[in-house]
């Protein structure tokens, strides 16, 4: 489990985040898997930024998405599955 007192609020998501979607990310909702917690994204515990940054519910701490540049590319996993999207950046 991370520690608590180094995260930051999914506010942070709103710049990687608009760099691959057209929308206001930060203002999506989001519900939790495990705890069944819902909430805007900018609730999220953020950790990072190396090797990228991760999402973590407030509620469980179970990981909601994971963003990880790699040169020209942007990873997003969205619900810490195993499935990942990959976009290129300009």
């Amino acid at each position: 489990m991370p520690d608590t007192a180094a995260h930051l609020d999914g506010n942070c998501l709103a710049g990687p985040l608009s760099e691959i979607l057209s929308v206001e990310a930060t203002a999506a909702w989001w519900r939790c898997p495990e705890c069944a917690r819902s909430g805007p994204l900018a609730e999220l515990h953020v950790y990072g930024p190396e090797p990228g940054l991760t999402a973590r519910c407030p509620g469980c701490a179970h990981v909601a998405l994971r963003l990880v540049r790699e040169e020209r590319h942007v990873w997003l996993t969205l619900g810490g599955g195993a499935g990942a999207f990959r976009f290129a950046v300009a």
